[in-house]
């Protein structure tokens, strides 16, 4: 509202109370907007650095990194003495020789066609051939008994059930360009139709995935069943567009196992459909999301998020207590990395000094951001938090769960398995854009869930999804 100079006047004549009330409602109106100014300004200072946003959030403005936590290692830039390296080598039995015959010298032009050759120089091209697929017909034979006048038939192999019907391998390749490389739809219909002069319609390959899907549900059972007892867990979930509405997709996972969950919600309903945290009783790794301590696991936080947050009030807000407490953690973390390397824990009298040191910064931290005071006379209830206050009081509430890594070696000191995990399900939605329905997104979980496992288990991709394909259960001799 704007107050002309009449409008102030008519205040004035009304006397000191007047005045007052008036000046008062005007200091109330700029502290709230400058509150509003304070909160615009952290948002746009908020990136993939020093906040939870991801990555690819940062945009064309993306800032410069000029700091980074990583202590130099004392090396030089590239190849390491005793580093194997990745040259293409010779192999000693190619699949075909081509000899380059001499007929006459460079020199005078004498022929050399009768000279015996002294020896010879080789080098070799690593090439693919062109892809042809290969068509294999089945005659089964037609028999009349002599005897009975019965007709017999051949059985087929099987699998075999049409008149025209693609393999195994062909149905496998359209799997791992569905759900591994990610490909839409449509450019894997291209690519088969390019590389292959294959007609395959889109159609077949959501065929594919469905019976890829199907084969695999008794690796969901198994696959959810390990995890459940693993003694470490990562858990993380992110948002989905599943028929046009927001849905979460929820990811588990072990250095050796992932498994994804598609669900409606991101709370304990979701985790209680999983099937993984409820009778869990190992130590889920995770980002404080409070749903997570509804159940009575050990609980570990992920300290990643905590040094980006730490940045932003260091960084933004100048508050030095936030710089000491990154160096804090990242110093524990040095020394639990040294001690895994000779098989051991940190000493407890050293756990204790980095416990009193945590606990000393916690204190610089509380004296710059005491709690809000209310003002009763002014709003009811609670006055809100500054995001920095709710940090400090998480890091003082849940000092253990911060500083497991510290107690348990098997503890990880970030949550970046199940963030490399669930990273790929925000590539897929920018690549092939939402799924259409929640069978589609359940098919594709599994299906993932298993890509990625294979992938940690050191195996190959295509050879795996072509085994499960052809009814192998190769999953039962995985490591876990």
């Amino acid at each position: 509202m704007q107050m002309r100079r009449e409008d102030i006047e008519k205040i004035y004549d009304l006397g000191k109370d007047a005045v007052v009330e008036c000046i008062m409602q005007l200091l109330e109106k700029i502290e709230t907007l400058t509150q509003r100014v304070n909160e615009l300004e952290q948002k746009l200072n908020k990136d993939s650095r020093n906040s939870s946003k991801p990555p690819s959030s940062d945009g064309l403005n993306k800032r410069k990194r000029t700091r980074s936590h990583r202590k130099r290692s004392g090396k030089k830039p590239g190849g390491q003495v005793g580093h194997k390296g990745s040259t293409l080598e010779m192999t000693d039995n190619p699949d075909q020789v081509v000899k380059l015959r001499i007929k006459k010298c460079n020199c005078c032009g004498g022929s050399l066609k009768g000279v015996r050759s002294k020896g010879h120089e080789a080098r070799q091209e690593f090439e693919i051939p062109a892809p042809v697929v290969a068509v294999t017909e089945y005659q089964a034979e037609i028999k009349d008994c002599p005897y009975c006048g019965f007709e017999n038939k051949a059985e087929f192999p099987a699998g075999i059930t049409h008149k025209a019907q693609y393999g195994n391998y062909l149905r496998s390749l359209a799997v791992y360009f569905r759900n591994y490389e990610l490909l839409p739809l449509e450019r894997i219909a291209e690519m088969f139709e390019d590389i292959f002069s294959v007609p395959l319609s889109q159609g077949t390959v959501v065929a594919a995935s469905k019976r890829c899907a199907e084969a695999l549900s008794g690796f969901e059972d198994w696959m959810i069943g390990k995890i459940k007892k693993s003694r470490v867990v990562d858990f993380d979930e992110s948002g989905v567009n599943i028929g046009g509405s927001l849905h979460w997709m929820h990811t588990a996972g072990t250095p050796m196992l992932t498994a994804y969950f598609a669900h409606k919600r991101r709370g304990s309903k979701a985790f209680d459909a999983m099937g993984i945290l409820p009778g869990f009783t190992g130590t889920a790794v995770h980002d404080h999301l409070p749903a997570y301590f509804k159940y009575s696991c050990d609980h570990s936080l992920c300290n990643a998020h905590h040094i980006r947050e730490l940045i932003f009030v260091y960084e933004q807000e100048g508050q030095k207590w936030a710089h000491n407490m990154i160096g804090c953690l990242l110093e524990i973390k040095d020394s639990v990395e040294s001690a895994a390397v000779k098989g051991k824990l940190i000493k407890s009298s050293l756990m204790r000094q980095y416990e009193k040191k945590y606990k000393g910064i916690l204190r610089q931290s509380f004296r710059m951001n005491p709690p809000p005071e209310s003002d009763t006379a002014k709003k009811r209830g609670r006055k809100k938090k500054t995001k920095t206050l709710n940090l400090f009081i998480r890091l003082r509430d849940f000092q253990k769960e911060t500083l497991r890594f510290m107690y348990d070696s098997d503890v990880p000191f970030d949550n970046n398995l199940s963030e490399r995990d669930i990273r790929m399900i925000k590539v897929q939605q920018k690549i092939s854009g939402l799924f259409r329905t929640m069978c589609g997104a359940e098919q594709f979980c599994r299906i993932r869930s298993f890509i990625s496992t294979v992938k940690k288990q050191g195996l190959n991709v295509i050879d795996s999804i072509y085994q499960i394909m052809c009814g192998n259960q190769i999953y039962l001799n995985f490591s876990y």
